[in-house]
C-alpha cells in the first residue's frame, strides 16, 4: 500500500531515476543541465503576439517543474540562474542587452527570481500528485503564473513606475501566459495518460 501511493505521488522524472546511488545523482545532475538547456532554448524562441515578443520559457519551467518536482526542478532553475550570473548568454536579453549579475538585476529581474518560485510552486503540485489531474495543475500553474508575474511587476515598478511596468510588464503578456498555463496543464496529464495504456 505505501509502494502503491509512493508511486502515485512521484513525477514523470522518477519512471527515468535509478533507485539510489552514484547513478541517481549523475542521472539527476544529467537531467539538471539537459533542463537548463531547453530554459536557454525557450528563452531564445519567440512568438509575435500584439506588439511585444513572447518566450516560449514559461511554457519551459512549467513543463520541467512538473516532469521534475521540487527538488530537481528547483535545482535546474538555480542552476540556470548560476549560468546566467558567470556571464552565459542564457537568457532571453543576452548577450545584446548584458550579461551576468548587471543583465539579472535589469528589467527582468523579478521575472526570473520569479521562475524560481514558480518551479517550487508547480514541482511541488507535481510531488502531490496533481500532474496526473489537469484542473489541479491548471490551478497550480495558475498561482505559479500570479506568483511570477507579481514578482516581475514589482521589480520593475521600482525601476520604472507602477503604471508603465503594468503597462507594459504584464498586461502585453496575459493572453500568452495563460494560454502556455493551459497547454502546459493539458501536455503532462496527457503523457502520464498514455503510460498508463497497456
Amino acid at each position: 500500500m505505501r509502494k502503491t501511493m509512493a508511486i502515485a505521488t512521484t513525477p514523470l522524472v522518477s519512471l527515468a531515476l535509478p533507485e539510489k546511488g552514484a547513478a541517481r545523482l549523475a542521472t539527476q545532475l544529467l537531467l539538471a543541465i539537459v533542463g537548463t538547456l531547453v530554459l536557454t532554448l525557450s528563452a531564445k524562441t519567440r512568438v509575435l503576439l500584439g506588439p511585444v515578443d513572447i518566450s516560449m520559457q514559461t511554457l519551459a519551467v512549467f513543463l520541467i517543474a512538473a516532469a521534475f518536482g521540487m527538488r530537481l526542478g528547483v535545482a535546474t532553475l538555480l542552476l540556470y540562474m548560476a549560468e546566467g550570473a558567470i556571464g552565459l548568454p542564457v537568457f532571453q536579453g543576452t548577450p545584446e542587452k548584458g550579461i551576468g549579475i548587471a543583465y539579472m538585476l535589469g528589467s527582468t529581474g523579478g521575472y526570473l527570481a520569479g521562475f524560481v518560485i514558480m518551479a517550487a510552486i508547480v514541482g511541488s503540485a507535481a510531488d502531490r500528485g496533481w500532474d496526473r489531474h489537469p484542473i489541479k495543475l491548471f490551478n497550480a500553474m495558475l498561482v505559479a503564473e500570479i506568483v511570477m508575474m507579481a514578482m516581475g511587476f514589482a521589480w520593475l515598478a521600482l525601476l520604472i513606475g507602477p503604471e508603465k511596468s503594468w503597462q507594459f510588464g504584464v498586461v502585453p503578456f496575459i493572453v500568452g501566459d495563460l494560454i502556455k498555463v493551459g497547454l502546459a496543464a493539458s501536455l503532462v496529464p496527457a503523457v502520464w495518460s498514455l503510460l498508463k495504456r497497456p
